[in-house]
């Protein structure tokens, strides 16, 4: 089936609905253009990559680019500037209270996964049942209950194999969430991360998955599949009220 515009809309909605997010799944674009005249949405000055996907899923459409984004982690990540040798080093790490040892902070940055310096203009993010263009990658921050659902449509959708999760717990949105499922086309899940809940509403009981936006119309039909009997007997726990008297 071909994407389109307003199928996504569609889709979104469909997602909302049925696992009744609080908020809006986020698409994500990563551009290569020159940025247009027209640009859409507002663009954002001294935001981190984590504070744009929070007023994605809140409504807003926003940019983000090398000058305006204000997390040098992320700006790495997304090849925007060099990493800091303060966080190179794992000193930074070490400042924030993340480790103890700079060595572990050092390799936390050697492993993380990035774009090549240069290689995207800049970030656009929006509400994805309000979509001007295909998206990328579509970001979810919610329950992680919810989240699970969509995990296991995904699941459903590659075959039955099994989900492998990447993460440092550091740069769940940029790295995890966005960078990872762009470069190897899959889903990714992780746990957040201290920056992205230091910056940003994201909640105790919440989590952030992200996925290309290719598998969106698979993982709504396994979800409206799922919805029809696993979620609503899941969420019912008649099985614990039974011992739970």
């Amino acid at each position: 089936m071909e994407t389109t515009i307003e199928l996504i809309h569609e889709q979104a909605r469909q997602i909302i609905a049925l696992l009744g997010l609080h908020a809006s799944p986020v698409g994500v674009c990563l551009v290569t253009e020159p940025e247009p005249h027209d640009n859409r949405g507002m663009r954002l000055q001294q935001h981190r990559y984590c504070q744009a996907l929070m007023k994605a899923r809140h409504g807003e459409t926003v940019s983000l680019d090398a000058s305006g984004i204000a997390c040098p982690a992320a700006a790495a990540a997304f090849g925007f500037r060099p990493l800091p040798e303060g966080l190179k080093s794992g000193q930074g790490l070490v400042g924030f209270g993340i480790v103890s040892d700079p060595d572990v902070g050092r390799k936390m940055f050697e492993n993380m996964p990035g774009l090549p310096q240069g290689k995207i203009t800049r970030l656009e993010l929006f509400p994805l049942e309000k979509a001007a263009r295909i998206p990328d990658i579509i970001v979810i921050e919610d329950e992680v209950e919810k989240l699970m659902w969509l995990n296991l449509a995904y699941l459903n959708v590659t075959c039955g194999e099994r989900l492998t999760g990447s993460t440092a717990i550091l740069q769940a949105t940029c790295v995890d969430s966005t960078i990872i499922p762009y470069q190897e086309n899959r889903l990714n899940f992780g746990f957040g991360c201290y920056g992205c809940r230091e910056a940003t509403d994201l909640a105790p009981n919440e989590t952030v998955i992200g996925f290309p936006v290719l598998y969106l119309s698979d993982m709504v039909k396994a979800l409206e599949n799922l919805s029809q009997k696993a979620i609503p007997n899941s969420r019912a726990k008649k099985v614990y009220a039974k011992i739970a008297t």
